[in-house]
């Protein structure tokens, strides 16, 4: 899905939030909104999203002379949702349909999104997420695809939201022992994107197949992905595609059996998807 004029004004909005989040002080506050504003005259209507941001953020990185914005800001989300992780696992362990359960968690993480329109609590998103239906609901069709593949690729996407896309790749492979499962993240820091750094750390390595993919967007933009992740995201029986960036850019895609895992964020994602800000998504294409 390609820009439209809400998502200019939201990719203005963030290099505020980055001007606050790395403590600009007032030269720097200055040139970064003020640079984002002139860049946001040429943005291309042709581009998605993540192709935007990934020239915005480039550019602000630059500016700030930093390689990673976000690099406290992710250090703490991870903490944080490592905190979760006891109580978590306890749910999964006692729950009637562990998979359910687990896929739910993975939803719930991503709203860890320093670029969302609107921010919500992880706590209150982790109290309520049992008791909140799928807004499109293709979980059904979800396991009867897993049933099927013999190989699983789950694009991650923020910092935070990954330690629960691990304990989800954990009950995936409880499930299914004999499927092939892997892991695909940024090639390179993007918002609070996850990246082989944040990935390693975690030992998603020592679980499942680790992939960089490549990319400098904030989403799986395929003509930018390495060759061995674009064979690996075409030669899958299944690709599972975390949150809205991704969504974004494989919105359309060449290929078939994407399951879309994402809870709304934004109003131009929520009319692409005819749905509301807040609602969580398993919608199988």
């Amino acid at each position: 899905m390609t820009i439209d004029e809400a998502c200019v004004t939201c990719i203005i909005n963030q290099s505020t939030k980055v001007a606050n989040a790395i403590g600009a002080d007032e030269l720097l506050f200055k040139k970064l909104t003020s640079t984002v504003q002139e860049m946001s005259k040429s943005f291309s209507f042709s581009d998605t999203p993540p192709e935007i941001a990934s020239y915005v953020y480039e550019k602000m990185a630059l500016l700030a002379n930093k390689v990673d914005l976000y690099d406290e800001v992710k250090e703490l989300s991870t903490k944080k949702a490592l905190s979760f992780v006891p109580l978590l696992k306890e749910k999964i362990l006692n729950s009637k349909d562990k998979l359910l359960t687990a896929t739910k968690i993975a939803v719930a993480g991503n709203v860890i999104d320093l670029a969302a329109e609107v921010e919500f609590d992880l706590k209150e998103e982790l109290d309520k997420i049992f008791y909140t239906e799928f807004a499109h609901d293709d979980f059904s069709l979800f396991e009867k695809k897993l049933d099927e593949a013999k190989s699983v690729l789950v694009i991650g996407d923020n910092v935070g939201e990954h330690i629960f896309d691990y304990m989800f790749i954990e009950v995936l492979k409880e499930f299914y022992p004999k499927t092939k499962f892997s892991y695909m993240v940024r090639g390179n820091p993007i918002i609070n994107d996850v990246t082989m750094k944040e990935a390693e750390e975690a030992g998603f390595h020592e679980l499942c197949e680790l992939i960089d993919s490549g990319v400098n967007t904030p989403g799986f933009a395929y003509s930018r992905a390495s060759s061995y992740s674009r064979e690996v995201f075409d030669s899958v029986d299944l690709v599972i595609s975390k949150g809205m960036g991704n969504y974004e850019c494989l919105s359309p895609s060449h290929r078939a059996n994407i399951c879309f895992l994402l809870k709304v964020k934004c109003s131009v994602v929520g009319a692409h998807l005819q749905k509301e800000i807040g609602d969580i998504i398993c919608k199988i294409v």
